[in-house]
């Protein structure tokens, strides 16, 4: 079972990422995780605070020269703003009698998490809620996605997104280039259509001016995925329940759809579901044993397990909810109708999204293939895995052979 868990706060001293379950013997280094840090950090529309940080982590633990041990690995990743907050921000209680926190927060803003957590957790000061529910956490969980992201290497499986659609402005359909991120990662706002690019940077611009946000939809696809992650045994254990949940637990993401999603229910059946081909005894080292799906309108999962065809699934964004136009709100301090608190941030953060997508898409595939092959070590995984791939290949001759006799 692959795990993880964050600690640290929007400018705290730092972010704390703990991942456990990795197989020893698994290269990785520094290098590997940062360059995943430095694309979460791009895109057309990001805040100052971008221009402020330069992510890298500091490994605490689980690794030595160069390979995992097999016990819990510790990163940590330094806030930079720290140096510029740590007044705010300070850790032990002031001297001064009757000091109040600096920089309080009593105005929540809408469409944020201020106001429920302040009232939840009995805070005045919606900074105890904001400085956790800030999207800086997600740093901490794209540094885990990126160890998972190097497990899968290894088994042959690319993960990559591309942005579909922002501030109402969509990309024209096109096939998908392998590697993906290296196309998309190109572009300031990670479309595939020039053309698109265009038109959303200008309606950036327009948002900016107006002091407002925008939201947008990304999609992520995993290739090379074997056949039969997941199960449908168990409510809990459908891979795609398992997804769904990871990727809703991005800030701002409203919305999961896999394969066609919400249009599937649209369309008669004879439109939706994906014809099979190939058959028994064909394709004896094919992770998709022997079978393929002219199409993939199921986003390679049926019945809550991976069919061996691309894991596709799309991730819709809200519009980020600090505005420099701030909605109305109520101050909770002189209880009077307010205009929200304006705290540095993005116009969009929908690029970023999607870098934050895939790590989470790659740790719930990254833990699905430690639940089918398990292993201590690489090499036994590899055995494990290598062994389930053959058998699918070489099961329908083993069943004619018995079946003839």
């Amino acid at each position: 079972m692959l795990r993880f868990s964050t600690a640290g706060e929007s400018h705290g001293k730092a972010l704390v990422t703990i991942v456990e379950g990795l197989p020893a013997g698994l290269p990785v280094s520094a290098e590997w995780v940062d360059r995943e840090l430095a694309r979460r950090m791009l895109g057309y529309g990001r805040g100052a605070r971008m221009k402020i940080e330069r992510d890298r982590i500091e490994w605490l633990s689980g690794l030595r020269a160069g390979e995992t041990l097999g016990s819990p690995i510790a990163m940590l990743i330094h806030n930079r703003d720290w140096a510029n907050w740590e007044d705010v921000m300070a850790y032990e209680a002031s001297q001064e009698v009757g000091e109040l926190r600096r920089r309080r927060v009593t105005r929540p803003r809408p469409g944020h998490a201020d106001l429920a957590g302040m009232l939840k957790y009995d805070r005045i000061d919606a900074r105890d809620i904001l400085e956790r529910a800030s999207a800086r956490e997600t740093t901490a969980r794209v540094a885990a996605g990126a160890l998972a992201k190097r497990l899968l290497d290894e088994f042959g499986v690319e993960v990559g997104s591309h942005v579909l659609s922002m501030g109402g402005i969509r990309a024209a359909p096109a096939d998908l280039p392998i590697p993906l991120n290296e196309a998309s990662d190109r572009s300031e706002v990670r479309v595939l259509d020039p053309a698109a690019e265009a038109a959303i940077i200008r309606r950036i611009d327009a948002a900016k001016k107006a002091g407002d946000t925008l939201g947008g939809e990304v999609e992520v696809v995993a290739r090379g995925v074997v056949v039969g992650l997941g199960s449908h045994v168990s409510w809990d254990r459908k891979l795609d329940g398992r997804l769904a949940g990871m990727l809703m637990s991005i800030p701002a993401v409203k919305g999961v759809e896999i394969g066609m999603g919400f249009e599937a229910a649209r369309r008669p059946g004879s439109e939706v579901h994906d014809p099979i081909e190939g058959g028994p005894g064909r394709g004896a080292e094919d992770p998709r044993g022997g079978f393929r799906r002219p199409t993939n309108n199921a986003g390679g999962l049926e019945g809550g397990m991976t069919t061996g065809e691309p894991v596709v699934v799309k991730v819709a964004m809200k519009p980020i909810a600090t505005l420099m136009s701030p909605l109305a709100t109520v101050d909770l301090e002189l209880g009077e109708p307010a205009k929200a608190v304006s705290e540095r941030s993005d116009i969009t953060a929908v690029p970023a999204m999607g870098v934050i997508a895939e790590a989470l898409v790659a740790i719930a595939l990254a833990d699905a293939m430690l639940e089918k092959f398990g292993g201590d070590s690489l090499r036994e995984m590899r055995r494990n895995y290598d062994g389930y791939v053959a058998a699918l290949g070489s099961r329908w001759a083993a069943l004619r052979r018995a079946t003839e006799g």
